[in-house]
């Protein structure tokens, strides 16, 4: 199953992961997202560019939700997703769709779903290096789709009031925001992340409900780092894959 130009690496001891050697590896920014859904035991969810299957992976792990699809548009890394579903137990809940979100309707996911999750690529097209491989220049630059494509897909298959998970940029943080209300997706919970305490925010999260009305609230900035160690928060996060309740007000 494993080919040449692929790792299988081992995530926690419920998943393993089928990679590309010239792909861009799962990193802190996925894991994160993932502990930040909130579960919905019995929904179904979208992960848009989905990569490996990673998202999806750990949420359908910990029974956040019973069902999701991923949405990839490279086909190497669509087999791979599928590849990934079978290895881990999970062929009949996690559904690979290799196709641009731009094109998505709520048809190819069985109707409306009631979460979408999303870490779309973080720089601009013609941005950074071009000397690496087309797999990483896809996943990490908009190519195929930039944040508000991201948003509009979003909005599209949401049911009202579901949720919309995502994970960028500080720096971009304006665009993001701009194109959630111009698609009726209110962010409704924020949370940033800084390496140390005495670094800049290097990634920021939100959930942002389907027409939901205004209310915004910010929980405290995630340090994940302190005096050289893993932060005691940090590593609850990653060992239960879920932010504190203290993080997780009713919205």
């Amino acid at each position: 199953m494993l080919r040449t130009n692929e790792t299988l690496d081992e995530v926690n001891e419920q998943i393993r992961l089928i990679q590309r050697k010239d792909g861009l590896r799962y990193g802190t920014d996925a894991y994160l997202l993932s502990a930040y859904v909130r579960p919905v035991a019995s929904a179904c969810a979208v992960d848009l560019g989905s990569g490996s299957g990673i998202i999806p992976l750990l949420c359908l792990t910990r029974n956040k939700y019973a069902k999701a699809y991923a949405v990839e548009v490279q086909p190497d890394f669509a087999d791979i997703i599928g590849r990934n579903a079978e290895i881990n137990g999970m062929k009949e809940r996690l559904i690979p769709i290799c196709a641009d979100l731009r094109d998505l309707t709520p048809a190819h996911v069985g109707g409306e779903v009631s979460i979408v999750t999303a870490n779309p690529p973080y720089m601009k097209t013609g941005a950074g290096k071009r000397n690496e491989s087309e797999a990483k220049y896809i996943a990490r630059h908009e190519v195929m789709g930039d944040v508000d494509d991201f948003c509009a897909a979003a909005a599209r298959l949401l049911k009202h009031g579901g949720s919309f998970y995502v994970v960028w940029r500080p720096d971009r943080l304006s665009e993001l925001m701009e194109s959630l209300s111009r698609h009726k997706l209110e962010p409704k919970r924020m949370s940033f992340v800084q390496s140390d305490a005495n670094a800049e925010p290097s990634m920021v999260l939100i959930e942002a409900k389907k027409g939901a009305a205004h209310g915004l609230r910010l929980s405290p900035v995630l340090i994940l780092s302190e005096n050289g160690t893993q932060s005691k928060r940090a590593e609850q996060i990653y060992q239960n894959c879920s932010w504190s309740e203290s993080d997780l007000w009713s919205i």
